[in-house]
């Protein structure tokens, strides 16, 4: 097993343990989904070795190239990237949760899938809270009602809210678009039972999406380094 993982693992779950004691939270309500883009499938079984279950991709493609490998482990596939409709029914079969519907007719399709599949599949949705054009994410303002649109599928369990906070030196601008995502979160939980995953916060802001009730992170550079992007990955 590469040292460095382990290593890098245990770093930053005291990192999580610490910024949690600091703001009066328990490190053991906090999940971690270790983002394996563009790493081989040997760094994500020395992760899965080392007590790691969750893991991230936002390709279609890669994920389901690596759970062809790594099937039989109980990982924990996570989409985390932007996902087209004619993509979903390649993973329905095997996501744990997809963070990214940022719409009705993402939600519609992957009910459609699930329903194929004979499984409800979690999902979250996605809300700009930067007000990035380049961003994926439903607006702030259209929230409650995509959510409220998505309540009426059989075969989609509305989880929660995610978002990605603004690439910025920033603090005070990162900290406000997590406020403003669980400000969301808290007016809309009322109205669903299962709502209960608030993901935000990567390895660069995850301190900040702590101190601001994230309870799921994102966090890929911190566990596996930095990566090579040019290096080809799957699309």
């Amino acid at each position: 097993m590469s040292s460095y993982i382990v290593e890098n693992l245990n770093s930053l779950k005291t990192q999580i343990a610490n910024a949690c004691e600091a703001c009066g939270r328990k490190a053991g309500d906090i999940i971690l989904v270790a983002v394996s883009k563009t790493f081989p499938d040997s760094d994500v079984l020395e992760a899965f070795n080392a007590g790691q279950f969750n893991f991230g991709e936002n390709k279609v493609q890669e994920m389901v190239k690596k759970q062809e490998v790594l099937s039989k482990y109980e990982l924990k596939w996570h989409l985390i990237g932007h996902l087209q409709t004619n993509k979903v029914k390649y993973i329905a079969e095997f996501v744990h949760l997809v963070h990214s519907v940022d719409s009705f007719k993402l939600a519609l399709e992957i009910d459609k899938q699930a329903a194929k599949a004979k499984r409800r599949i979690d999902i979250l949705v996605q809300v700009n809270t930067s007000d990035e054009m380049q961003k994926s994410g439903v607006e702030i303002d259209e929230t409650k009602k995509l959510c409220n649109e998505i309540k009426q599928l059989e075969n989609v369990n509305l989880s929660g809210l995610m978002t990605i906070g603004k690439f910025t030196d920033n603090t005070d601008i990162i900290r406000d678009n997590f406020r403003t995502l669980k400000k969301l979160y808290d007016e809309i939980k009322p109205d669903f039972r299962d709502f209960n995953f608030l993901s935000m916060g990567m390895t660069s802001d995850f301190e900040i999406a702590i101190e601001e009730g994230a309870n799921m992170l994102r966090i890929g550079s911190a566990v596996f380094g930095y990566r090579n992007y040019n290096i080809e990955t799957t699309k």
